[in-house]
């Protein structure tokens, strides 16, 4: 999981191996990649749509939040289950 500053919620995305959707990760946890993109739907027309590379999060142009077309920093976030 990632928090995604233009949403104000966390993402989660799979990967290694496993059932389901995955995505390639670079291991590097200090300045991810994850490929391919990540597209997040609410299923009311809200969408965030993002490349994760080498820790910078670059908000494609579909995005209907306000950080669509820029790329920020992957802000630091511990999460707790």
């Amino acid at each position: 999981m990632f928090w995604c500053p233009g949403c104000n919620e966390p993402h989660g995305i799979n990967v290694g191996e496993g059932p389901g959707p995955r995505w390639g990760y670079s291991g590097n946890v200090d300045a991810p990649t994850f490929t391919p993109s990540i597209k997040v739907t609410d299923g009311q027309g809200a969408c965030c749509h993002s490349f994760v590379t080498d820790g910078r999060i670059k908000y494609l142009a579909d995005c209907t939040h306000a950080l669509a077309g820029q790329t920020v920093p992957l802000g630091d976030w511990e999460w707790e289950p």
